[in-house]
């Protein structure tokens, strides 16, 4: 593969990561005692669903595509219920603990929230799939690969970051974890307007 094919996917990645990016901010705030381990756990699965997204679409430009552009009108609707709902659980969880005069021990994303958060940030890198349509399989694979490479890079930024604020901000950690995952979920749906 020549160097422009992999800058081309690279640059391609990191505007795919930058709304993983933003949710890993969020959960790094949320858990600031998260370690290394958790961090690879959480950035994986982003970046699996970078990976994987672009690849389906990919497979539905050669297979279904039909099928595909009749739901395509959906995607921005489907992030942001499913942002929206994570963000305002989140917010609702912070808002009760900053009522409570106890600190209350903080509990980071468990396996199906990250998921969803991984289908929600991942689900516009399937119209990828469509400007990667003249590609073989196995560049197309390349490019998911990169993408998904570059996704898990930013998010482990997005977590030290968020992790680091969220020791000093940890009172209203998951009010501005919770703000940031809504107003990502509006920013998809209002891209996908466009």
């Amino acid at each position: 593969m020549s160097f422009d094919f992999i800058l081309e996917s690279a640059l391609l990645g990191v505007g795919l990561a930058m709304d993983a990016f933003s949710v890993s901010l969020a959960n790094g705030l949320r858990e600031p005692r998260m370690g290394l381990g958790r961090m690879s756990k959480i950035a994986g699965i982003y970046a699996f669903f970078q990976y994987l997204m672009p690849l389906l679409g990919w497979v539905c430009v050669h297979t279904v595509v039909e099928a595909f552009s009749s739901l395509e009108r959906f995607i921005p609707w489907i992030a942001l219920g499913l942002l929206g709902w994570i963000g305002g659980k989140m917010l609702l969880e912070g808002l009760r603990e900053r009522k409570s005069e106890a600190p209350v021990e903080k509990k980071g994303p468990g396996i199906r929230e990250l998921l969803i958060q991984g289908v929600a940030t991942s689900i516009d890198a399937l119209s990828v799939g469509f400007t990667i349509e003249q590609y073989e399989f196995s560049a197309a694979n390349l490019a998911s690969l990169i993408i998904g490479g570059v996704t898990f890079a930013i998010c482990t930024l997005g977590l030290a970051i968020g992790k680091k604020a969220g020791t000093k901000l940890s009172r209203h950690a998951s009010v501005l974890g919770g703000i940031i995952l809504i107003a990502i979920g509006f920013k998809i749906f209002l891209d996908g307007l466009r």
